[in-house]
């Protein structure tokens, strides 16, 4: 049986997208807790079920590494 996944939502920041199935790919402030997770909050973009129960992959990013992805983004924006 796999490991039950602890954490706690700190901030839902909002929906990047909705499948028609309810699916909704978030991002979020999340602190995770666990043996091999700092207990730090983390940005987190993942689809998450309709009802808030299950969660697909995802990537968490820690401040510094948002930071640097918020960058990229707008550099990348700009030369679209």
């Amino acid at each position: 049986m796999p490991a039950e996944i602890k954490y706690e939502i700190i901030k839902k920041i909002g929906v990047l997208s909705e499948t028609k199935s309810g699916w909704r790919k978030e991002v979020n402030v999340i602190k995770w807790f666990g043996n091999n997770r700092e207990n730090e909050p983390k940005f987190d973009i993942r689809d998450w079920a309709p009802d808030g129960l299950k969660m697909g992959k995802g990537i968490t990013l820690n401040k510094n590494e948002a930071a640097k992805l918020a960058e990229m983004l707008i550099k990348a924006k700009e030369e679209l």
